[in-house]
């Protein structure tokens, strides 16, 4: 803030001859009107320590320099609500020395209904159950403080629960800690439709369905995990996944222009699903995007640098794919909640500055952003590191080999918080472009031991959905008992997701056994495999696809709002196709199938299982006596239908 308070506007905030009448003086201790309030008292010893740099000559410079700040308690577990916690802050500085600086640290409460801060003691006060986080500041290094009441007052028994890894390990504990009891572990039927649909996008057939039921063996759940991380479902539902992280989509021209465009999305689609496909390393797919040149007709990574407009967009766009971070924060101003500077931001758009992004990617000789408070060249910085030196004309390998080191504390934890959370419904780190001291994740050592572990097996993604899928924290029912139904954020019981757009698009056709169509592309191509997430569809339309213009990560980018709810109740999305000639149901009819056995086909189509007691009983009472064709013919379309548009189908549980 040096710059602001002493050189800004003239210098006018602070008065070297009269250091009493200094703005930044008078202001916060309400001597002349100020909207910000009174945050000083005038004689006190706040104010007194302002007014002595002032009279000091208002110095940048200071003998020695922080060092490192320590906070007690980093974390506290209280047993009930009403609990005071007293917080202190030390300071230790480059000299040696050390000094308590609680009562110059802010601490806020992310939550200020669940924690209220004293500011004159520094005592947290916990108003309600759960875990609550509090942020510590002091100059500019920022500390979060974890504080818990548990959710129940009795600790419950969890020696039982199995512990397949590290990962059950890290969960357990944290239940523990909240005294919360977790669900029992989901049947086959729920485990199965739920893994087919996390690690390939489609709905098990009835035959995979059937086999799966029947098998009494041990390890069933891991060789149907093997099976279909082998399969190419995977790789082309997966690759839908990294497009939509990456944002692959052709920009939006006329005549040959759109023609171009789409034949580079093409290509950079094409190379992701090799990468895929072949189990690249993901540290390898970064640096090859990153590295980037040549034709984007050709060379399909080029393309990376043809998603975004100019060189700040490109930092800011790289910095949340590859590092979780939103460095755009520090474009006008340090990044008032993390480490990052104006520095960081300007010097990483350095980096892309001397980039040309058109068909052709190639290195500029020159290239330059403006620091907007320097109003110089931007020099090139591996952002939180090093200035580049002024003899580098391409600092992308530099950049590329900073971001993809193992000790990067930012690369690998990035992308096993967003398999988590496709695996598990929700982030470690929520939203999950958003790393920052002020933003812990909710299970620390987890997110760590599941960035190791990702590391030292060579960055394989399929690596580690596979020890995700293996766990018992996987494996738990989404219903929730009457002890963990508060519980949204610690996998006491699985979150149910909604299926995405073209998840949802492929599933509808599966079941109904009719195709979706998608504009010029041929009969029978899947929703997930599509390329241009604008290619014509009323189906995608409907359920709410995202265009990829923008991140997809934010919920509102995948949900089809009331116009979905509308078309589900009584539109043409499944009206239409539910008893068209060659649809499931038609050719049940038309061979003859009793009622019953439809329902049955139907119920493993749609949902992984057969009818339950009571469904069959009920469905069995719908279908007695002498009910006519047609009728017949109208109560299994309504049937249908209700599979369909129910929470069950509609929703990964």
């Amino acid at each position: 803030d040096y710059e602001a308070i002493v050189r800004q506007v003239e210098g006018r905030r602070v008065n070297l001859a009269r250091p009493e009448e200094s703005l930044i003086v008078l202001k916060p201790t309400k001597q002349i009107a100020h909207r910000g309030g009174r945050r000083l008292v005038d004689g006190k010893e706040g104010a007194e320590l302002l007014l002595r740099w002032i009279r000091q000559g208002a110095g940048l410079l200071s003998s020695r320099s922080l060092a490192r700040v320590e906070v007690a308690p980093r974390k506290h577990v209280a047993e009930k609500p009403g609990s005071s916690i007293q917080l202190r802050a030390t300071a230790y500085f480059s000299d040696g020395s050390s000094q308590d600086v609680t009562r110059w640290t802010v601490f806020t409460a992310e939550d200020p209904s669940a924690v209220k801060i004293d500011s004159e003691s520094a005592a947290a006060k916990l108003l309600r159950r759960g875990r609550q986080i509090v942020i510590a500041r002091y100059l500019d290094r920022v500390t979060p403080i974890e504080l818990i009441v548990p959710l129940s007052g009795s600790k419950p028994d969890l020696a039982a629960e199995p512990r397949r890894g590290f990962i059950d390990r890290e969960i357990l504990d944290a239940l523990s800690t909240l005294r919360l009891s977790p669900s029992p572990m989901a049947d086959d039927a729920t485990f199965l439709r739920r893994v087919t649909l996390d690690l390939s996008g489609r709905l098990p057939t009835t035959t995979a369905a059937r086999a799966f039921l029947a098998d009494p063996g041990p390890k069933k759940r891991q060789g149907v995990i093997d099976r279909l991380l082998a399969s190419e479902e995977f790789s082309q539902y997966w690759t839908l996944q990294l497009a939509k992280l990456l944002r692959i989509h052709p920009d939006q021209g006329s005549g040959e222009v759109a023609e171009r465009d789409q034949q580079g999305a093409l290509k950079y689609h094409q190379w992701l699903h090799r990468q895929v496909r072949d189990n690249v390393g993901y540290d390898r797919l970064a640096r090859s995007v990153i590295l980037a040149t040549g034709d984007s007709h050709e060379v399909g990574p080029a393309n990376f640098y043809r998603t975004v407009k100019g060189p700040r967009k490109q930092a800011e766009f790289m910095s949340e794919v590859f590092m979780g971070s939103r460095l755009r924060c520090a474009n006008c101003h340090n990044h008032p909640l993390d480490r990052w500077t104006q520095d960081d931001y300007h010097g990483l758009a350095a980096i892309f500055a001397r980039i040309e992004g058109g068909q052709v990617v190639k290195v500029k000789a020159s290239g330059e952003v403006i620091h907007p408070r320097t109003l110089e060249k931007a020099l090139q910085r591996i952002p939180g590191e090093d200035f580049l030196g002024a003899d580098i004309v391409d600092g992308r390998g530099r950049l590329a080999s900073w971001l993809t080191d193992p000790a990067n504390p930012y690369f690998s934890r990035a992308i096993v918080n967003r398999l988590w959370k496709a695996m598990m419904g929700r982030g470690l780190v929520e939203p999950a472009d958003d790393f920052r001291a002020t933003n812990p994740p909710t299970h620390p050592a987890l997110l760590a031991g599941l960035a190791d572990d990702f590391v030292k097996n060579g960055y394989d993604l399929r690596h580690t959905l596979r020890t995700i899928a293996l766990s018992a924290a996987y494996s738990r029912s989404s219903k929730a008992t009457a002890e963990n139904k508060a519980d949204g954020s610690f996998y006491s019981h699985a979150i149910r997701q909604g299926l995405e757009p073209e998840v949802l698009a492929d599933a509808i056709s599966d079941v109904l056994g009719v195709a979706g169509r998608y504009g010029e592309e041929p009969k029978g191509t899947r929703a997930v495999t599509l390329v241009d997430p604008k290619t014509r569809s009323v189906a995608l339309d409907i359920l709410g696809r995202c265009s990829r213009e923008e991140s997809c990560e934010s919920p509102a980018g995948s949900t089809g709002g009331l116009q979905r709810k509308l078309h589900f109740f009584n539109g043409a999305l499944l009206n239409a196709r539910i008893a068209a000639p060659g649809s499931r149901l038609d050719k049940l009819m038309v061979a003859g199938q009793p009622p019953l056995s439809i329902v049955e086909q139907f119920y493993l189509a749609a949902l992984g299982r057969y009818p339950g007691a009571a469904e069959s009983a009920f469905w069995k009472k719908q279908f007695t006596g002498n009910i006519p064709t047609d009728r017949q013919r109208e109560l299994l379309e309504d049937f249908v239908w209700s599979l369909l548009v129910c929470n069950e189908f509609v929703s990964n549980h």
